[in-house]
């Protein structure tokens, strides 16, 4: 008996598109289908309202600019050009939303010489391997953070943003997101360990 084969694919040529990913709920969207508004919602509400909670530390806080954001969403599709996933272009209004909630109760980013930034070796950043950690740990941890190291934190270690990107949106220098980082690993250091 022989054993059925299935045909060779090759995978070197496949290539993810990950910009019309939703395409046709996104296309229904603008077309102002509320199944298909309801069905987006569905799809990312709960990976921004996570956004939300690391970056803003209060539930109500972020339930509340989740609602707002996904409002400018849906009034903002008609913007949207299939650049990059709709996933990142609702993260990006969802992070922006919440820094601008942020900066009108007063974020404070303490602006730091270079110097400072230059002595300090660059670290990994905070690893299980480090602090033996479990999930619910850290998060307890990062959301004592004060709101400046908080946001830095967030948006490098957990949203993937770089410090150049993050400097650019929190209108600060990359030496000041470099440094609210690493000032943030300390403290989230300290933290964790009067946590255990």
């Amino acid at each position: 008996m022989h054993a059925l084969k299935s045909p060779a694919v090759d995978y070197k040529h496949l290539k993810l598109d990950y910009a019309s990913t939703h395409q046709d709920i996104v296309e229904k969207c603008k077309r102002g289908n509320r199944r298909a508004q309801f069905e987006l919602y569905r799809l990312y509400s709960r990976a921004m309202y996570n956004v939300c909670l690391r970056m803003l530390r209060h539930e109500h806080d972020a339930e509340d600019l989740l609602q707002n954001s996904f409002v400018d969403v849906f009034t903002k599709l008609h913007t949207f050009r299939y650049q990059s996933s709709v996933g990142a272009w609702i993260k990006r209004i969802v992070v922006n939303n919440c820094i601008n909630h942020l900066k009108r109760n007063r974020l404070k980013l303490e602006e730091l010489e270079d110097r400072f930034v230059a002595d300090e070796p660059d670290q990994a950043g905070i690893t299980t391997d480090d602090l033996s950690l479990s999930v619910e740990l850290l998060k307890r941890g990062v959301q004592q953070l004060p709101d400046g190291y908080r946001v830095v934190f967030t948006l490098y270690a957990m949203e993937g943003y770089d410090h150049k990107e993050i400097a650019e949106i929190l209108d600060v220098s990359e030496a000041t997101s470099k440094s609210q980082y690493s000032r943030a690993k300390k403290k989230l250091r300290s933290i964790i360990s009067e946590m255990s």
